[in-house]
């Protein structure tokens, strides 16, 4: 029997949509509107970015997980994460684009970590439950990391 996990938010959300609206779970409380680029307010964070930031957090946290458990020694994971909305006969989110940085002290596994870096999309939860409607690519970079000089 499999085990399931439930994720809970609350909201609100105002009659004047100028106000924007919040939500909350554990560890989060936020304010959110339409971004004034689409109409709104541009008051607090926005669905767009909400989405973006929770397609960047587990891509980091699968990432981690992957180079840890293949021990591969790296000292962080930088990220850029850009997500693309098209307003074609309606707004749509097209793709969002991972820019992974990997900063490790040996250069000899960067083919490994590459490759992990492309798997990390495919075992994200998050990345699964877009795809099909989102694409989702990624632009690894390993970086080597040197001594500080004496």
């Amino acid at each position: 029997m499999s085990e399931i996990h439930t994720f809970a938010v609350t909201g609100r959300w105002p009659a004047d949509f100028h106000q924007g609206g919040t939500l909350s779970a554990d560890g989060l409380s936020v304010s959110f509107s339409i971004p004034a680029g689409l109409g709104g307010p541009g008051l607090g964070t926005n669905p767009e970015e909400l989405l973006l930031a929770s397609a960047a957090g587990c891509y980091l946290i699968t990432l981690g997980k992957l180079l840890r458990n293949r021990r591969i020694p790296f000292s962080e994971i930088r990220l850029e994460s850009r997500g693309f909305v098209e307003n074609d006969r309606g707004l749509r989110f097209d793709r969002i684009e991972h820019r992974p940085v990997v900063l490790v002290d040996d250069p000899a596994d960067e083919e490994h970590i590459r490759i992990l870096c492309e798997h990390a999309e495919h075992a994200c939860m998050v990345s699964s439950a877009l795809r099909g409607n989102v694409a989702v690519q990624v632009m690894p970079e390993v970086q080597v990391q040197t001594a500080p000089s004496r």
